[in-house]
């Protein structure tokens, strides 16, 4: 029996009542309430269609109807933990694998992003027998958090826009890498031994920063020569989303391959089910300290048949292509925008994975959070599209959509954002001249 709805005033005292306010929601000051949601739309409780640029999770569209009747089939039949022999979990692993590269063989499943990545510590620290490992700066909410441990060392984000090597350095993939390296050699001098460097493949926490070439490879090198492993965090970026390449490790060419990548949002369409791929000599190490590893709900038939239903959508839709394509023509429409308004820094991406940084300089390139956050305000409440920020600064809008997002989508969206940029400047221009 369905829920009675409630108002949603109602909705929201009982969630300032219940949830832990630490458990945010988007729109803060006036959310909105979403009660249904199909393809790339969300429809709040007045029927009102909002276009979604958000839900990077949703990978294939909301409640697709492939995803949806292959959850329900399987509920229906069976639904036990990973310990009782099944064929969803090996089927579902052989399909994963024929994605990956070679070496990348052995699958944990898990239920999230985040414990895809406690494990991939666990599996790095057991096989080096090292502890210490290196993260780029700028990790989601990491700042924010007293008591950064001694194990943990943070190298520069490899961010060709406003980090330390920009983009007319000569080479800032090995410029940056050998920022790894130096970290490497001071930690040696504390007496100290490298276990793993963790990386998302496109940092989007960072500002959806693209690695520059040769990056990956050269740091994977050091980290090597030093005993550690590299870990690719595909989390968000995953599964197509870049387009030309199924994962986004691959932009960094065919001689780049990581030892660890973790797996997560995307993969269960918004069901939880996330995975850990690694080699067999890693896998192996695990395995010889003795405990098994249990996880209660990882790999269940459920969540794999959802996983598997998710492939298939993506290569039956070639939904590839459509971020590729799509991708393209947004970044474009967002580059010719960049010409007419001097507050747009920078545009940059890939496939369905885009950032438009706002600055109050061009030439300083500073930060401009509060313009990035009116566009984000003003596309909610003039135009029912629903984007957020991201950066150090929250200076940059960011698109990360399902993968069904359409021409006319990118489009509307960036005439939307013309039409508030224009408005933002004919205000600013007006208070300047009443001063």
């Amino acid at each position: 029996m369905a829920l009675q709805q409630l108002k949603k005033e109602d909705t929201l005292a009982m969630r300032t009542r219940l949830i832990g306010q630490s458990c945010r929601l988007f729109y803060s000051g006036d959310p909105v309430k979403i009660i249904k949601a199909r393809g790339q739309y969300l429809f709040d409780e007045n029927g009102r269609r909002y276009l979604d640029c958000i839900s990077n999770v949703q990978h294939v569209g909301h409640c697709h109807p492939t995803i949806t009747k292959a959850a329900a089939a399987q509920m229906d039949l069976l639904n036990v933990n990973s310990r009782f022999l099944h064929d969803n979990i090996v089927v579902y692993a052989e399909r994963l694998a024929a994605t990956l590269p070679e070496k990348l063989c052995v699958f944990y499943f898990v239920n999230s992003g985040s414990e895809a990545n406690d494990l991939a510590l666990r599996l790095a620290q057991q096989y080096t027998q090292h502890e210490d490992v290196i993260v780029l700066d700028h990790p989601y909410k990491f700042r924010k958090l007293k008591g950064q441990k001694e194990w943990v060392h943070v190298a520069p984000l490899p961010d060709t826009y406003r980090g330390i090597y920009r983009e007319n350095h000569p080479n800032p993939g090995q410029a940056y890498a050998d920022t790894v390296k130096d970290m490497i050699d001071e930690v040696h001098r504390k007496g100290r031994k490298i276990c793993a460097f963790f990386a998302e493949s496109l940092p989007s926490v960072g500002g959806q920063i693209i690695f520059p070439q040769g990056y990956s490879a050269k740091v994977a090198e050091y980290v090597r020569s030093a005993g550690g492993v590299f870990v690719a965090d595909e989390v968000q970026t995953g599964f197509g989303r870049v387009g030309t390449h199924f994962w986004a490790f691959q932009l960094q060419g065919d001689g780049f391959c990581p030892d660890i990548v973790t797996l997560g949002k995307p993969m269960g369409n918004g069901h939880p089910l996330a995975c850990v791929a690694t080699t067999a000599a890693i896998a192996g190490a695990f395995t010889a300290n003795g405990v098994e590893y249990f996880n209660t709900f990882g790999g269940n038939p459920v969540s794999c048949a959802i996983g598997l239903a998710v492939l298939d959508v993506i290569e039956e839709e070639d939904l590839r292509g459509n971020a590729t394509r799509v991708g393209a023509h947004l970044k474009d429409l967002l580059t010719e925008l960049q010409t007419r308004h001097t507050v747009i820094g920078d545009v940059r991406g890939v496939g369905l994975f885009v950032g438009l940084e706002l600055v109050t300089d061009r030439e300083q390139r500073t930060p401009d959070t509060e313009t990035a956050a009116m566009v984000v305000k003003r596309l909610k409440e003039d135009h029912r599209i629903c984007v957020s920020t991201d950066g150090p600064w929250e200076s940059v809008v960011k698109f990360k959509p399902p993968m069904c997002f359409s021409m006319d989508d990118a489009e509307l969206v960036v005439q939307c954002i013309d039409r508030i940029l224009t408005d933002i400047s004919a205000i600013d221009l007006k208070v300047e001249k009443e001063d």
